[in-house]
């Protein structure tokens, strides 16, 4: 009778794990911590998210700006957590695909302590210069760059962020010496190619529309595959360099050993959110581009973006010491 017991008790187990498995999400608060401050264009994504996923589940979602490190404090805090679905990752290029080649150590594992959810969305940026330069196109700027190597200069938001390494690529497709001016944000690099300090610069598309149509500012192409729906006249760069794609994104990651069943959960309902009528409208307005899609493509596009930024380290010599 006790071995009966015992046998019958050991055939309910996987029907009491799947049960726990199958358990209601979410039934108490989830953060995103986002590593970067309050404002940026991916906090904006992520509480427009936070907000539909709250309405839709009852449940708040809450957004955690955990800054510092160039963003490794915030991403070392989800490595860290539990993989129960409650805190979840705001991941960009930087934290996810760059800082683990650019820093000589990490306190996070970009691969083993995460697990992908869902590629939300991405933000082109553009390849910016002063009207008065007299460049009216890409082709034009190559041009120029190749009759006079190392004499133009480009800035970006820094030494290792996606502006500099867009164009390492870029340069490095077609053979360009340009000379890298590394400033403290993007806004600084754009003030300098409208003060004539520098002759290029990279800069996020959505901040960039008002200094377009002022004609501060002139822009020659966008890093991302497609055209931007806030500048379908631009064309981009993988229009000069086929398969050409330096875009930001946003991926967003649970702890690794969360549930297969309540990963698949998450990112059903944050493909939903980004597919909500109200919710991709503001997005489209943003500049963004939509994208959603299964945990398994977001980790197969993360673990090509990694070789992708890798090789852009790699081609730019930037490192920092210590993590």
């Amino acid at each position: 009778m006790q071995r009966r017991n015992m046998l019958a008790a050991l055939t309910l187990i996987p029907f009491a794990r799947h049960a726990m498995a199958q358990a209601p999400w979410p039934d108490r608060p989830v953060r995103f911590i986002n590593p970067f401050s309050a404002g940026s264009a991916v906090d904006v994504v992520t509480r427009l998210l936070g907000q539909n996923l709250s309405e839709r589940l009852g449940q708040q979602f809450i957004v955690e700006n955990r800054t510092g490190a160039s963003g490794n404090i915030g991403t070392e805090a989800v490595a860290k957590a539990r993989g129960d679905g409650y805190t979840l990752l705001v991941g960009s290029p930087g934290t996810m695909a760059i800082n683990p080649y650019l820093f000589r150590t990490l306190p996070y594992d970009a691969e083993k302590d995460f697990v992908a959810l869902s590629h939300a969305v991405s933000f082109p940026q553009a390849i910016i210069v002063n009207p008065k330069l007299g460049i009216r196109s890409l082709p034009e700027l190559v041009a120029r760059v190749k009759a006079e190597p190392g004499k133009l200069n480009y800035g970006s938001s820094g030494s290792g962020t996606t502006s500099h390494l867009a164009v390492e690529l870029f340069k490095a497709a077609l053979g360009l010496d340009m000379v890298h001016v590394p400033f403290r944000g993007g806004s600084q690099a754009v003030q300098a190619v409208i003060g004539g300090e520098i002759q290029v610069a990279v800069e996020g598309v959505p901040s960039l529309p008002g200094m377009i149509g002022q004609g501060l500012v002139l822009p020659l192409a966008v890093t991302s595959a497609e055209r931007s729906t806030l500048l379908p006249d631009v064309p981009a760069i993988a229009e000069t360099v086929p398969g050409f794609d330096a875009a930001a994104w946003i991926i967003y990651f649970a702890p690794a050993g969360t549930p297969a069943v309540l990963v698949e959960t998450i990112s059903a309902e944050l493909h939903k959110s980004l597919h909500a009528p109200e919710v991709r409208q503001k997005l489209l307005e943003q500049g963004a581009t939509i994208h959603g899609g299964s945990a398994a493509q977001t980790a197969a596009f993360h673990r090509a973006e990694m070789r992708k930024w890798k090789r852009a380290v790699e081609i730019s010599g930037a490192k920092v010491d210590g993590g």
